[in-house]
């Protein structure tokens, strides 16, 4: 099969690291795989590709003129280039900006298109008035719109209830595919200390401010554990700040980012999502795979389906401060609790959300709009 993958860019994010996760995946059992990130500024590919994907910047195709005198049209012009030398029998797009994009410039060139959101529509800020009016027009003329989670669909069809039910499917991401193996037995040992372990962007939807409150509540009842913050963002004063005034610099650590995120998960005793809204947790998906016992708020959307209504992880009440405090205390004095809870999560995660279970997906995706690609033409 021949794929011609649209996404952003390829710096360091979410939807940039199942783009290549993906990709990769394809082009390594044997498809055609042409990944093209739309960023005029062009930029670097901050993940490892399969060799036989093929990276093109369409910043190359657009010209030096282009780019700078009318990016839009120039952008419009090199897609629909591409898509008739590439001869592609599917196009794939992440994000709406780019969805968008790609809609109008593929628009009755005869190809089946998949786009993809890549966050909760119903909260995401991303998307303006002008792209919101946009994405409602060009989305019909898809083969298929892609959400990462089922509570997105409610939301979606509430948003764009011009867009046929029939017309959308929901499309989880997948664990990279050189994820390490799960941690079995317990990580710390005698001399060290245990670790409460959250990661993500220092901003107020992650609400690490009220998870430093929580842990500041159960401190003085658990004196030898940390916590332990991985992160970057604007917050990160305001955050200290609240660690110094609760009395807990010695207590709690923002290192900062790292570019092992792997090896820090695999260090926590317990690791806790508080977030107000996700598009779809990969740092929870990864932590639960890695074998990390995890309490996690059940906000929009995600951590309901990846713990499976609470059966892998402690899932508690969004706003549920004394609920989150009561779980952090059940897996912080129990490590049994938290050895036989990793092991689980880790088996979960692994089942329903590895590479093949994930491609297997993708696949029957592509046979449906490809059947339905078919029968189309046939009766034109």
């Amino acid at each position: 099969m021949r794929i011609l993958f649209f996404v952003s860019s390829m710096h360091a994010g979410g939807a940039e690291r199942v783009a290549a996760t993906l990709a990769s995946a394809w082009a390594a059992r044997g498809d055609t795989v042409a990944l093209v990130p739309t960023y005029t500024g062009r930029g670097d590919c901050f993940y490892p590709l399969h060799g036989d994907v093929r990276l093109q910047w369409l910043a190359d195709q657009m010209g030096s003129l282009g780019r700078k005198f009318c990016p839009p049209l120039a952008k419009w012009l090199a897609m629909r280039r591409l898509v008739r030398d590439f001869r592609p029998d599917v196009i794939v797009s992440f994000l709406t900006n780019v969805n968008v994009m790609v809609l109008l410039a593929t628009h009755k060139l005869g190809v089946p298109v998949i786009v993809s959101e890549r966050t909760n529509p119903a909260f995401s800020t991303s998307a303006g008035a002008v792209l919101r009016r946009l994405r409602n027009w060009t989305y019909p003329w898809a083969s298929k719109v892609v959400l990462q989670s089922r509570d997105s669909v409610a939301s979606f069809r509430t948003m764009a209830p011009h867009i046929q039910q029939e017309k959308l499917a929901v499309m989880p991401n997948p664990m990279p595919a050189d994820m390490p193996e799960a941690r079995t037995g317990p990580r710390v040992p005698a001399a060290e200390r245990p670790r409460l372990m959250a990661m993500g962007r220092l901003v107020a939807s992650k609400r690490f401010d009220t998870l430093i409150q929580a842990f500041a509540s159960l401190a003085k009842t658990f004196p030898d554990w940390d916590l332990v913050i991985w992160g970057e963002g604007p917050l990160r004063a305001q955050l200290e700040a609240q660690v110094t005034a609760l009395g807990l610099d010695e207590r709690v650590q923002l290192p900062g980012r790292t570019e092992q995120p792997w090896d820090a998960l695999r260090q926590a005793d317990v690791f806790a999502l508080v977030s107000a809204v996700e598009g779809f947790p990969n740092v929870l998906l990864e932590a639960m795979a890695l074998g990390c016992a995890c309490v996690t708020v059940d906000c929009p959307s995600g951590p309901r389906e990846i713990t499976q209504h609470g059966q892998f992880a402690e899932l508690v009440p969004l706003g549920d401060q004394q609920a989150l405090q009561d779980a952090m205390a059940r897996l912080m004095c129990d490590p049994v609790l938290r050895d036989a809870m990793g092991r689980r999560a880790a088996g979960s995660v692994r089942q329903h959300y590895g590479i093949a279970q994930i491609l297997a997906r993708w696949d029957a995706l592509f046979e449906s709009i490809g059947r339905s690609h078919r029968e189309s033409m046939n009766d034109q």
